[in-house]
């Protein structure tokens, strides 16, 4: 799986921010995706998972209610809809995919980079 993210930019605290990653190869579609960031000085962290079917969404507990994963199966493409950023928020931004039937994360994207400034 070969996987494109997209949206980043410098936003305002208090803004919203859609990014997409747009997944392609084989296996697409028996792949879970998901959205890790990594903060500068900081380890990468989960954000949240999603499966290409069903109405599976995993979220981190502090991302819970202000960001919402989604997907669009026609174009291979997932989102992550960012509400009510701040300055913590500041990270690249990765997605990811994994088999379903494995824990490991094997295909990553090349990350884009959100910038919250307040």
């Amino acid at each position: 799986v070969q996987l494109q993210a997209s949206g980043g930019g410098s936003v305002q605290a208090g803004d919203s921010l859609r990014l997409s990653c747009k997944a392609s190869g084989r296996a697409v579609t028996a792949s879970v995706m998901g959205w890790f960031r990594q903060a500068p000085g900081k380890e990468r962290e989960f954000v949240a998972s999603i499966y290409w079917a069903g109405d599976s969404a995993y979220y981190a507990e502090s991302m819970k209610g202000r960001f919402t994963i989604s997907r669009d199966n026609a174009k291979n493409t997932i989102y992550l809809q960012m509400n009510s950023v701040n300055a913590e928020d500041t990270a690249i931004y990765l997605c990811a995919a994994r088999l379903r039937s494995s824990s490991e994360w094997t295909a990553w994207g090349q990350g884009t980079l959100v910038t919250v400034s307040s």
